[in-house]
């Protein structure tokens, strides 16, 4: 028999005050302080300050898209701005074109992916390819698990690295190039939606007529 967990036995009692389970904050008294986390309007750093999160179903097979993700060359066409990836040497780096801005600015990629969880990380960077900061965390899921329905959930979060809010490397900038990455951070959420969508219509369209959702030359 599995002996009881000694839970937060080596944390003193009054240490941590603002931790609340049942044993010291009873339901009755949990129910007023949730209540009040649930605005009807929320301050626009509240939801996307250090975070960005989106997720949606795609009528399509976990496993596909997943596949289909893993490959860096999809980015060329479910997001908005990703263009011309050719590898880079032999260690999984991929040069492309990011034409937002003056639109020729390099993008170097390396993808990340783990088949056993359907996990898909793209790690990314403006200008140049040593220090990949800018981490795109994707994650497939079977719907039929999650939804009890045929299909896939896709969830994506970017985390607000600093460098988003001044270029580390500026000496490597385009010429006259008037924008960087991190100015487009508070359009994150709808920007990324609107790829996200992208993503369903292409996989939903492959699926539904029969072809390949990774297609050959990828």
């Amino acid at each position: 028999m599995t002996e009881p967990l000694a839970a937060l036995s080596d944390i003193p009692p009054d240490a941590l005050p603002a931790v609340h389970r049942i044993e010291n904050t009873p339901a009755e008294e949990a129910h007023p302080m949730i209540a009040e986390m649930v605005h009807s309007v929320y301050p626009h750093d509240q939801i996307y300050g250090d975070y960005c999160t989106l997720q949606g179903f795609v009528a399509a097979p976990a496993r596909q898209v997943y596949d289909y993700l893993a490959h860096t060359r999809s980015l060329e066409e479910w997001t908005f701005s990703l263009r011309g990836f050719a590898p880079v040497g032999d260690d999984g780096l991929w040069l492309g074109k990011d034409l937002l801005g003056n639109g020729d600015t390099d993008i170097y990629t390396r993808t990340r992916a783990c088949p056993d969880a359907m996990t898909v990380d793209y790690h990314c960077a403006w200008d140049q390819g040593e220090h990949l900061w800018m981490i795109y965390l994707m994650r497939v899921v079977d719907a039929q698990v999650v939804l009890d329905k045929p299909g896939s959930v896709v969830l994506w979060t970017n985390c607000h690295h600093p460098f988003y809010d001044r270029n580390p490397f500026p000496e490597k900038a385009l010429p006259g190039r008037d924008a960087w990455v991190g100015d487009y951070w508070d359009v994150f959420y709808p920007g990324h939606r609107l790829e996200l969508d992208n993503l369903t219509q292409i996989c939903e369209y492959r699926h539904a007529h029969g072809l390949p959702l990774t297609p050959a030359g990828l």
